[in-house]
C-alpha cells in the first residue's frame, strides 16, 4: 500500500511539472458584445435603483453633473407683531445632531439660554425607507429611534446601529411619529412628490404646524427675538455694526464651504467635482488668510458667521475628505483654521452641537450609492480639547 501510494504521488509530481500552468495560460479575447453591454447596463441601472434613496438630496443634480440644493419651503419668521411671536414654550425644534443645518439651531439654543424655553427632539442618524410597506416609494429619511436597545439598518439594509436616548436620540416627543416625512405630512395634508424632508424643523405647538425649515433663518430670529427670556440675552451674534461683514462671509462661504462640500460629494461627473472641489479650497485659503489676522471671521467677536460655518470645518476631517473626496488638504493642516475650530468649539455652547458618533454613523451608513456597506471609518479621531493658539489676538469678547 505504501508503495502504491509512494508511486501515485510520483506521477502526479511528474504531471504537474511537465503540464503548462493554467494560471499563465492566457484568456482568450472575447470581445462585448452589443447585447452583453446592454445586460450590463441593465444590471448596473437596477443595482443603482436598489442603493440610491429616492427623493432626497442626493438625486438633486442638473444634467450636468452638479450638485443643486433646493430651497427651504417654510419661511415664516418670529416677530413681536406676527402670527408667530416668541414665547417660552410655544415652539419645538425637530434637529439631527448629524445634519450641519440642524446643528446651528442647537448651538444657538445653548449659546442664547434658551434651552429651557423651546423643546426638542432629535431624529436617528442612519436613514431608513420611510415607506417601507411601499415598493414603489424609495424615499429614504430621518427616523425617529426613542427606545434604548433598538438597532437600525442603512436603506440598504447593511449595518446595525443602536438608538435611543442613550445614543441622544429620542421619540417625536409631540406626536411619536415614526419619521421626520410624517411631521411634514401632517403640516402639508400630505406632502407633495419632490418635497425635501429636511431638518431642522420649528414647530408651533399652538397652531400646529411648521414656521421655518430654514436654518439661517432660525437662528437669526432665536438670536433676536427671544431675548425677553434668554439666559444669555447679552450676547448679540448679529450685532448692527458688523452686519455688512457678516453677511458678506455668510454669502461665500456658504455657496463654497457650507453647500460646497455637498457640491462636491453629490457630483456625478468630473467636471461638476472639480469646479466644486477647486471652488471649496480657494474658500478655504481664503478662511485661512483671514484667521491670520483676526480671531472670528468677521472681527474680534463671535458672530453667525462663525456658528454658520463651524458646522462644516468641524465634519471635515471625520467625513467630507473621504467621503465627499475633499481630500487635498485636511482642516488640521490649516494651522489658523484648525486652531480657530478649536476655539469655537471649546466656546461655551458650542459642543453641545457637536455629536462626532451621529455625525459619522449618518454619512457613511445613509446613502448606500456612496458607501454600499456602511462602514464607518475608525479614524481621525482629533482632539477637540487640545489647547488652541488664538488667544493671541486677545481674549474672546
Amino acid at each position: 500500500r505504501r508503495r502504491m501510494l509512494s508511486s501515485l504521488r510520483h506521477r502526479i509530481a511528474l504531471a504537474s511539472s511537465s503540464a503548462p500552468s493554467l494560471a499563465r495560460r492566457p484568456r482568450p479575447h472575447r470581445p462585448r458584445t452589443d447585447r452583453s453591454i446592454i445586460v450590463h447596463h441593465r444590471a448596473m441601472s437596477k443595482a443603482d435603483e436598489a442603493m440610491t434613496p429616492g427623493e432626497t438630496a442626493v438625486a438633486d443634480v442638473s444634467k450636468d453633473g452638479a450638485f443643486v440644493r433646493k430651497d427651504a419651503i417654510f419661511r415664516n419668521r418670529i416677530t413681536p407683531d406676527g402670527p408667530y411671536t416668541p414665547e417660552s414654550g410655544r415652539y419645538h425644534l425637530y434637529v439631527s445632531y448629524a445634519c450641519p443645518w440642524a446643528s446651528r439651531t442647537l448651538s444657538l439654543l445653548h449659546l442664547k439660554g434658551l434651552i429651557e424655553h423651546v423643546t426638542v427632539s432629535s431624529v436617528h442618524p442612519t436613514w431608513q425607507r420611510t415607506r417601507p410597506d411601499d415598493p414603489d416609494d424609495k424615499h429614504a429619511g430621518w427616523c425617529f429611534v426613542g427606545e434604548d436597545g433598538a438597532f437600525v439598518s442603512g436603506p440598504s439594509g447593511a449595518g446595525s446601529f443602536p438608538g435611543g436616548p442613550s445614543h441622544d436620540c429620542t421619540r417625536d416627543h409631540l406626536f411619536g411619529s415614526a419619521f421626520v416625512r410624517d411631521v411634514y405630512d401632517r403640516a402639508m395634508g400630505g406632502a407633495a412628490v419632490g418635497t425635501r424632508f429636511t431638518v431642522p424643523i420649528l414647530w408651533d405647538k399652538k397652531t400646529n404646524t411648521i414656521v421655518s425649515n430654514e436654518s439661517s433663518e432660525i437662528i437669526r430670529d432665536l438670536n433676536s427675538q427671544f431675548n425677553a427670556i434668554a439666559a444669555n440675552k447679552e450676547l448679540d451674534l448679529y450685532p448692527e455694526a458688523l452686519r455688512p461683514a457678516i453677511d458678506e462671509v455668510n454669502e461665500w462661504v456658504y455657496h463654497g464651504i457650507n453647500n460646497g462640500v455637498y457640491k462636491c460629494g453629490f457630483a456625478t461627473s468630473q467636471g461638476a467635482y472639480d469646479a466644486a472641489v477647486t471652488q471649496l479650497f480657494s474658500c478655504l485659503d481664503r478662511c485661512e488668510d483671514i484667521l491670520g489676522k483676526q480671531r472670528y471671521m468677521a472681527g474680534d467677536v463671535l458672530t453667525e458667521a462663525d456658528v454658520r460655518l463651524f458646522p462644516t470645518l468641524v465634519r471635515f476631517d471625520e467625513v467630507y475628505v473621504v467621503y465627499f473626496k475633499t481630500n487635498r488638504k485636511f482642516i488640521h493642516q490649516y494651522p489658523n483654521l484648525w486652531n480657530y475650530v478649536k476655539d469655537v468649539y471649546q466656546t461655551p455652547g458650542m459642543r453641545h452641537s457637536v455629536n462626532m458618533w451621529h455625525i459619522k454613523t449618518h454619512y457613511f451608513s445613509s446613502h448606500p450609492v456612496l458607501n454600499a456597506n456602511a462602514i464607518v471609518p475608525i479614524g481621525p479621531d482629533l482632539n477637540l480639547d487640545e489647547p488652541h493658539d488664538r488667544d493671541r489676538f486677545g481674549a474672546a469678547k
